[in-house]
């Protein structure tokens, strides 16, 4: 049974430089000299390609060096599970972590990496008015600790980045690269990051992330209308703000069109309303007989059933008295039509209609009942105002208690475009939870499934304001309230929408439409997600893999207890999920034998028992447990001083080898 000391990649998060290295040596493995990279051999192989020159294009400030080192850098945190702030915990799959947004990405490398589909943050602009984190790259976490409390360690302040400071915008890229850079590594292969952001720090930003994500994964610079009058003052009364969106990959990447308010059907029929869209491939240069000829062929049209609208029937299948119509010649090329046969005659009922134009010639249509569009890359409607954000938040929670937050309508828009109904949204600079907000009411008018991941520095509040006054210390407090209170709105008003509807129906038989709307808000209500787990950043909760503190390095060989006091098994628990790569919400079950508890991790595929006097009835029901969860793999872990002798460790070993559990490690 190996004992996880501190160094072993299972007490700290991913090592990012190690395995890039890993990576390199496997494509070029002739650059490995000694245990070492040998540059040189690196440079002969990319011949050309490496820029020598002392001038060429690129992107750097004061700090930058220190910023990439610090993304690469492990973290051996933790987070402790906060049940007492949390809500529905056994239930919700929705996350709240209070901590510094770096060393959290970190945290969640493991455990979510390649897993985001959709990025929004709303991160300080660099105004000079507001607050940025100056990350002390030595001691992050310990600086982290400090500011929040919880040591008394001397540790930098949060500070406002002001336009005095000499490296103004430095201190802001040091700040985003670093987090960026490491967002990026969560994301799926066709995931997308929306980031909002206004003139100050715009054209910086977009630089930085050509960098990080690739020009070619820049995906569109959205401009949107925040207020209408804009601040009088300067030379323009400035009224836009800007989103930036990057995909992972852009060969990958898939985004929904947006509905479209006030767009109506031009028809109506048996079958609902609808629009018109010629079924003739409008691209005739790329798309016409002499490379697509298994898309020209005759439709058969029924002129006699033509209705008030002129809309006729159409058959791909000739018969008597009915026209045989061809897609029209356009410079001598003859069109195609955009389906093939086989499509066309299994849609031709419901879905083609036919109709003569006012130049004699008859056109085939497919019936367009879709009433969205590509999103437009300049916005201006009244629920993007930063008016409504505030008004929001103050309806829950009260006047002056947050200020100018992004409105719920903006982040739905967004989660439109970039994700679907069982994905996974993560906002690291949370602020009041407006994402939070918006997935609990996008669930619950879609009868969707997202996730929400939202992190927030716990930012002390002015204690002169009125936040503070309602008993908010810090801005993570906002957050959590408000996610409360929204998930409580949100189903109350699905509530009284079902409500409603069942007393206009007053004895009236029901229509078949009412009944399934009716039938879905009711699924909407006992199924919607109105939860969420918190958690907090801290120390790990293991002497042993602490890298936070020096002191404890001498006294670590002759600790006999090597877990922190007033750490719980939860604690450790999650800790060991983390650094493991196991996700928050994965389903954990807990079995107790002769004074121990046994958790059951991701049914099965990992127990862990971290009580003391540890029996070797403990191997015996864990084995027996893998045996009815039955598990691809299963792993083990325990307290390392938690077993009654080493007899009965050495035994415990031996019994999990008998039920096919050959990794076993201790803490």
């Amino acid at each position: 049974m190996e004992k996880i000391e501190k160094g072993n990649p299972l007490t700290q998060s991913v090592d990012l430089v190690k395995e890039n290295l890993e990576v390199l040596k496997k494509l070029f493995p002739t650059i490995v000299k000694d245990g070492n990279i040998d540059i040189d051999e690196i440079r002969a192989l990319l011949d050309e390609e490496v820029e020598t020159n002392e001038e060429y294009y690129r992107f750097t400030w004061a700090g930058k060096s220190d910023a990439r080192r610090e993304a690469n850098k492990p973290s051996t945190a933790t987070l402790r599970p906060g049940k007492d702030e949390s809500k529905n915990w056994d239930t919700t799959g929705h996350v709240f972590i209070e901590g510094d947004n770096l060393e959290v990405l970190k945290l969640m490398q493991k455990s979510y990496s390649g897993k985001i589909k959709m990025i929004y943050i709303d991160p300080p602009y660099n105004t000079g008015k507001d607050f940025v984190y100056k990350d002390n790259y030595a001691d992050n976490l310990g600086n982290y600790l400090a500011i929040t409390g919880q040591t008394d360690v001397e540790g930098k302040n949060l500070s406002t980045n002001n336009e005095s400071d000499g490296r103004f915008h430095s201190n802001w890229l040091n700040m985003m690269y670093p987090r960026l850079k490491l967002a990026r590594a969560l994301m799926t292969d066709d995931g997308v990051i929306f980031i909002s952001i206004d003139d100050n720090e715009v054209c910086n930003l977009r630089k930085l992330l050509d960098e990080l994500y690739g020009e070619a994964n820049f995906v569109a610079m959205i401009t949107i209308i925040v207020k209408t009058e804009g601040r009088r003052y300067g030379y323009f009364a400035k009224t836009h703000e800007q989103i930036l969106v990057y995909c992972k990959n852009i060969e990958n990447l898939e985004l929904n069109e947006i509905e479209v308010e006030g767009k109506t059907f031009s028809y109506i029929d048996s079958h609902g309303g609808f629009n018109l869209k010629e079924l003739r491939n409008q691209n005739t240069v790329a798309f016409n007989q002499s490379n697509r000829p298994n898309l020209r062929y005759p439709f058969y049209v029924d002129m006699n059933s033509q209705d008030s609208d002129g809309l006729c029937r159409v058959t791909v299948d000739k018969a008597e008295n009915m026209i045989e119509v061809y897609p029209i010649e356009i410079d001598g090329l003859k069109s195609v039509w955009r389906w093939g046969k086989d499509t066309a005659r299994e849609n031709q009922t419901i879905s083609l209609i036919a109709r003569q134009g006012s130049d004699g010639v008859i056109r085939i249509f497919q019936k367009y009942r879709k009433l969205t569009e590509t999103a437009k890359t300049v916005w201006q409607d009244k629920k993007f105002i930063s008016n409504r954000g505030t008004k929001e938040v103050q309806e829950l929670l009260g006047k002056s208690i947050f200020d100018f937050p992004k409105p719920i309508g903006l982040v739905k828009t967004l989660m439109e475009i970039g994700a679907n109904k069982e994905d996974i949204i993560l906002d690291f600079f949370a602020g009041s939870a407006t994402t939070a907000h918006a997935v609990i009411q996008m669930n619950a008018e879609d009868g969707g499934n997202r996730k929400f991941i939202c992190v927030q520095l716990p930012e002390p509040i002015d204690e002169t304001s009125d936040a503070y006054k309602a008993n908010y210390t810090n801005i993570a407090e906002i957050g959590k309230e408000r996610i409360r209170r929204a998930g409580e709105k949100v189903v109350n008003e699905k509530i009284l929408e079902l409500k409603t509807l069942k007393e206009s129906i007053d004895g009236k038989m029901l229509q078949e439409e009412i009944l399934q709307k009716m039938s879905k808000l009711q699924l909407i209500i006992d199924n919607i997600d109105i939860g969420f787990k918190v958690f907090k950043l801290d120390s790990s909760n293991i002497y042993a893999w602490d890298g936070t503190l020096d002191d404890f390095e001498i006294n670590l060989l002759n600790a006999q207890n090597n877990i922190k006091e007033n750490r719980s098994e939860e604690d450790i628990l999650f800790e060991i999920l983390l650094k493991y790569g196991l996700d928050l919400n994965v389903p954990i079950e807990k079995r107790d034998i002769m004074a121990c508890t046994i958790y059951s991790v991701g049914d099965g595929v990992l127990f862990i028992c971290i009580s003391d006097n540890i029996d070797i009835e403990v191997a015996k029901t864990i084995g027996k447990w893998k045996e009815e969860l039955k598990p691809l793999i299963s792993r083990a872990l325990f307290k390392d001083n938690g077993f009654k002798d080493d007899i009965v460790k050495t035994n415990s070993l031996q019994i999990l080898k008998q039920y096919g559990i050959e990794e076993a490690n201790s803490i």
